[in-house]
Parts: C-alpha cells; structure tokens; sequence
C-alpha cells in the first residue's frame, strides 16, 4: 500500500447538522419561536424545485476541500438513520431532550445520502446503530491496513483514538484548534506520509486526549458513566463529575472505582477511603455515598456512552477506495442548482 493511503471515516450526520446551521438566514439562526421560524423557510437556500439545499452546499464545500487537502485513497460516512436505537431499549429517556429535526434538514439528510451513494461514496446508516457504532466498527476492522481518521464534532467518539486511529474533532473557531495544535504540535502521526489538518480540527492522539481530557481514550466511557452526558441525556452520578478524572486516574474503570468501595468493610474505612482520595487526588467533596446510590446508573451510563464496534460491516477496504462517478455527481450538481462547485469536480 502507498505511503500516503489514508483511510477518512466522516460522521456524516454532524458534518450535515453543522452545515445547516451554519449557512442559515439569519430571520431562523436567532428566532425562538419555532412557529414563527417557519415561517422563513422559503428563505432558506434551496433548487428551482423548491427542495432545500443549504446543508448539502456548504458540506459538499466542506468535503471538496478534504478531498483537496486531506487527499484520501479511501472515505466512508457513517449516518443516523433514527434516535430510536438499541440504546433507547436500553433507556427511554436516552437523547429525549432533543428536539425534533427541522423539516428542511431532515428533508436534506436523505437527499445528501443519496447524492453521496449516486456518486459512488461508500455510505453507511442502520436502524439499530447509530453513526458512531457504525464508524467504529469501520475504524476497528481497517485501522491496522491503513491510517485511520475520523472527522466529527462529537466527543463521543474520543473512545476511538488509540495508536493506529487518530480524530479530527471540529472546533467552533480555527483559533480553539490552532491554540490546542500549537501546544502539541509535537503530537502527530510520524513517517513518510505528511498531511494537513482540516479547519477548525484538532487531531487528537491518545496524549493529547489524557491531557486535554483527563482521561486516556478507552476511559471516556468511564469517564461519562459518571459524569453523564448532557448532549445525550446520559444520567451519570449527580455532584460526583470533578472527582472522575482523578478517580480514574487511579483505578482506571468504573469497575475498579466500586472494588474500592466495596472492599471497605464498614462506615469507618469508607472514611478512611474518602480522606485518601482528598490527599492523595485532591478529591475535597467524599462521592462515595453518591456512587454507591448510583451504583446501576453509573453503569448503565457508560454502557449508553460506550460506542460498539459490532455493528455488521460486509464491506472490505477494497469497498472503501474513492472512485467518485464524476457523471452522477454533475448530475446531481446540476439537479439541485451547485453551479459554483461544478468547477470543482
């Protein structure tokens, strides 16, 4: 394999939602009221046929400047098909303090799948997986081929980072990601291969994840079974978040947090437990009573937080290599009015 074959996993579904709200009229950005919101929608950048076409525009930009800069032999985007997944089997509430998708992205995220299909991108989704199960089960079988990145926005997906994969985590502005950048510049993939970061991105390795984060990638899961997850409704151990990171730090997993509690025969070494933890890790507020009355909810949140990788791929890397239908993709270009990225084909 040639140096410099990289394989790109795209969250397609956060790159999709950012892009919508990112190139919104103004009159819907900053209205509240959802009623009064639709009634801009004919503002909203859309075909001759009157479909919505403002999140598709700026990600097509988005990918035409991976595609240049990156220069990836090989891409695959993974998409969220439906919230009502495994996880919401598992807790009802999981991700219910979401709203619903506005009409004209949810309208653009089946029309930016099938764009992508059309034009021979490998394009993932499943109702029972969501975009990050399906991109880590990608990442896993591939990862030892062929250099793995993942592009997204969402630090779910920090659990992934290990040696052979690294993440390209969007940040709101390119001075976040220069500032982190700078102070790791030492922290990227060596070699033969060079490349550049995409805007906005920060790519983490697991160092950079330890010392941004506080905890190493694998531990994240951990990390939000106490913590929780607001994004997602995740519960976690309510007032229990600012000794999690020094916990782990010390036992590594959720598991070896509660052995330590549990092997305390009684109030007294609980005690003497909680006053090592405040010299020892600077943990001032004791969380034992809390995490022992949260012991399932713990548990059940880093199950919610952890990402599968067991999700059934039939593709092999062969399947992912780029081989764009330029035909299709002028068609298409052409069918919802992008003729300023004609050029760019």
């Amino acid at each position: 394999m040639a140096d410099n074959n990289r394989l790109i996993i795209i969250d397609g579904s956060s790159m999709l939602v950012t892009s919508y709200y990112g190139n919104l009229p103004r009159q819907i950005l900053f209205e509240k009221d959802p009623e009064v919101k639709k009634t801009h929608y004919d503002k909203i950048m859309h075909n001759d046929k009157g479909e919505f076409t403002n999140a598709m525009f700026a990600m097509l930009r988005t990918l035409m400047k991976i595609f240049k800069d990156q220069r990836p032999s090989h891409i695959a985007f993974a998409f969220d098909k439906s919230r009502d997944t495994f996880r919401r089997n598992m807790y009802a509430d999981y991700k219910a303090n979401r709203g619903d998708t506005p009409e004209p992205l949810k309208e653009q995220f089946v029309n930016m799948e099938k764009l992508l299909e059309d034009a021979g991108l490998p394009v993932f989704y499943d109702d029972d997986y969501e975009a990050d199960d399906i991109a880590g089960t990608i990442a896993k079988r591939f990862e030892k081929e062929i250099p793995t990145f993942i592009i997204t926005k969402d630090h779910d997906y920090l659990q992934l980072v290990n040696e052979y994969t690294r993440l390209w985590l969007i940040q709101t502005k390119q001075d976040l990601a220069d500032d982190i950048m700078t102070r790791y510049s030492g922290e990227v993939i060596s070699g033969k291969d060079s490349y550049k970061i995409p805007d906005k991105a920060v790519e983490v390795s697991p160092l950079i994840c330890r010392a941004e984060y506080g905890v190493w990638p694998y531990q994240i899961p951990d990390l939000k079974g106490i913590v929780g997850d607001s994004s997602d409704n995740i519960p976690g151990v309510k007032g229990v978040s600012s000794a999690a990171a020094p916990l782990l730090s010390k036992y590594d997993d959720l598991e070896g947090i509660y052995r330590a509690i549990d092997e305390c025969p009684d109030e007294k070494a609980k005690k003497a437990l909680a006053a090592s933890w405040k010299e020892e890790l600077g943990v001032t507020r004791s969380p034992i009573k809390a995490m022992i009355e949260n012991r399932e909810i713990a548990r059940l949140s880093k199950d919610l937080a952890t990402i599968r990788t067991d999700y059934p791929l039939d593709k092999s890397l062969d399947d992912l290599a780029i081989n764009i239908d330029k035909d299709r993709l002028r068609e298409s270009f052409e069918h919802y009015g992008f003729k300023s990225l004609m050029d760019k084909i």
